[in-house]
């Protein structure tokens, strides 16, 4: 991998974090119009890499949020930080338990399922459409609220289906304040990718593929600033409504995929 790759894949990376347009479902695209064997192949490390950098960059974003949090949780009473944590945790087993029972199905479902991708970014595209229109409220996360929104991000599993797309707009149809569901969907995603960073790295992230210093510093680098980027465009575009956008460009770029699919 040379360093304009590295350089390509840490941007997308810290783009499709969280932008709602699923890089999965992009990736799929991807493939199938030039061939798996045109995708850049990155090792686990770098995948690992990448990961981290998405990671920090939402722990940089919401530092203040956390420390809260850590702040509460060290009082070792129930109070409004440690009820956020329990919300955080509820809102991951759904995903986990995906992960851990359905891993063989899962992959399956990343085999050139070209109209699946397509109809995944169309729902993608309604969901964010709907939650541009909701209504605004003051609404906090509650625990149904959370498990239904952890719910949501186990179906984002599905490549058309956007994590960020998905979370945030199960959040604010179900009446949370916008400001809200976003930084509840960015922090309830860190817990999972560090999940996911460890097990690539039991799995031999160090020990598979050859990736020079440079290109893991470079992908670190572009994935960590473009995801500072992109997690602080995305809470704004939110809590302005400006979610049609990306609605927009999930149903062309679905229903393109879908046509190209069935001629």
């Amino acid at each position: 991998m040379d360093w304009i790759e590295a350089l390509l894949l840490g941007i997308i990376q810290g783009l499709t974090e969280f932008l709602p347009v699923s890089s999965s479902g992009h990736l799929e695209i991807v493939k199938a119009l030039f061939g798996s064997d045109r995708v850049p192949s990155e090792s686990l490390l770098f995948t690992v890499v990448l990961h981290a950098a998405t990671a920090l960059s939402t722990l940089v974003i919401f530092r203040k949020d956390v420390a809260q949090i850590f702040k509460g949780l060290f009082q070792f009473k129930n109070n409004e930080e440690s009820q956020f944590s329990l919300k955080i945790i509820v809102s991951m087993i759904p995903a986990a338990i995906i992960g851990v029972l359905f891993d063989d199905a899962i992959e399956a479902l990343f085999a050139g399922q070209i109209l699946l991708v397509g109809a995944m970014l169309g729902i993608t595209g309604l969901l964010l459409f709907l939650a541009d229109r909701a209504k605004k409220t003051e609404k906090t996360v509650s625990y149904q609220s959370a498990l239904i929104i952890g719910i949501s991000q186990a179906i984002a599993i599905l490549p058309g289906i956007s994590r960020s797309g998905a979370t945030i707009s199960t959040s604010v149809l179900l009446g949370v304040d916008k400001d809200k569901a976003a930084r509840f969907s960015f922090l309830m995603v860190v817990p999972l990718i560090l999940g996911k960073m460890a097990k690539d790295i039991l799995d031999g992230a160090f020990t598979s593929g050859q990736v020079d210093a440079l290109a893991l510093t470079i992908g670190f680098a572009a994935a960590f600033i473009t995801g500072l980027f992109a997690c602080t465009w995305m809470i704004s575009l939110v809590k302005k409504s400006k979610l049609t956008y990306f609605s927009i460009y999930c149903f062309v770029v679905g229903a393109i995929t879908i046509v190209i699919e069935l001629l």
